[in-house]
């Protein structure tokens, strides 16, 4: 095994990079998430089943928005926390609750999806409104309780220094490294899999059947790609590169160097932007599962055109024909 001499990481990478994506994340993602949840709200008497999910799905969204303009600052100040080691462990709290929460709604939508099309008959009238708010009150109620742990983990390093680890410090990265490949595993892992042997069926049920209402269709299409946007940009990278990243340190811990440590941790930050933007994806499903919201839509983006062809129209006639023709 090739080894190459200790370089230094870029820490600075992290304080350039994340401001601007947690800016925009922050400003999509609460006028979307607020005008999704406002429109659900607007109709909550037609809620059920797969709704109750899509609700909760904002809710976990917001957990986190709230939280982002305290990293802005932090990032923007050079990685210095003001705000106590207590709020540092509730703002990565809820950064838990949202991602795994977020994954967790994702996984019920796709099942529910599931019986709908797969198989239809045998759950007819099973999917209750009280069905949907029992497994929403356990899904919040496993990612609190797995999510816990993360709490006791040293938030600050020894030194004091204000810093606020989105994991832990170097003297417990040993342990923490096994707690995050059990998360990865249970809040991860196995939701991935259960989505994809959801809509592999679902597709293959599409495909021989005739029968299914074609606005079905269309919605389960939409969103299968939905869910592949936020697995494949959101949730796998950072799962993947955080986990690197905790070898990498380990093996740095251990007096082991190699050179792709830094090119590890610079992936692991770009993929915490990218992991951030489910937040702002999420109402993609919002848009995908109500007509409502996606009439609205429609009638925003057509006000807006109108509203372009007047000023157009009016700056046109308002400019001096000799003018016009000069410029032409």
């Amino acid at each position: 095994m090739n080894y190459t001499i200790c370089q230094r990481i870029s820490f600075d990478f992290s304080g350039k990079f994340l401001p601007p994506v947690y800016i925009l994340v922050f400003i999509i993602g609460v006028a979307a998430n607020g005008w999704g949840l406002k429109s659900l709200l607007h109709n909550w008497k037609k809620l059920g089943n797969v709704n109750i999910f899509v609700l909760n799905l904002g809710l976990a969204d917001f957990l986190y928005l709230l939280t982002l303009p305290f990293l802005i600052v932090y990032f923007l100040m050079k990685s210095k926390w003001i705000f106590g080691e207590v709020f540092c462990k509730i703002t990565r709290f809820c950064f838990n609750l949202n991602l795994y929460g977020s994954i967790g709604f994702l996984t019920c939508i796709s099942m529910y999806r599931y019986l709908a099309i797969v198989h239809p008959l045998r759950v007819k009238g099973r999917l209750t409104v009280k069905l949907s708010v029992s497994i929403s009150v356990l899904v919040w109620s496993t990612v609190s309780v797995l999510s816990l742990p993360d709490m006791f983990y040293p938030k600050h390093p020894e030194n004091k220094t204000l810093k606020c680890y989105d994991t832990t410090t170097d003297a417990h990265v040993e342990d923490y490294q096994k707690y995050s490949l059990g998360w990865t595993l249970i809040g991860f892992g196995i939701p991935l899999l259960i989505t994809l042997g959801c809509y592999g069926h679902v597709i293959v049920t599409l495909c021989r059947t005739n029968t299914i209402d074609k606005v079905l269709k269309q919605r389960s299409l939409m969103l299968l790609f939905i869910l592949i946007l936020l697995f494949s940009v959101c949730y796998i990278p950072y799962h993947v590169l955080k986990n690197l990243n905790l070898l990498a340190r380990v093996l740095t811990k251990e007096g082991t160097c190699q050179g792709w440590f830094n090119g590890v941790y610079i992936a692991r930050q770009i993929s915490r932007g990218l992991v951030s933007l489910n937040s702002a994806l999420n109402p993609l499903v919002y848009l995908n599962g109500h007509e409502d919201i996606s009439a609205q839509l429609r009638r925003l983006l057509q006000r807006v055109r109108q509203m372009f062809s007047r000023v157009s129209s009016t700056n046109f006639s308002s400019v001096p024909v000799t003018q016009t023709t000069h410029d032409i």
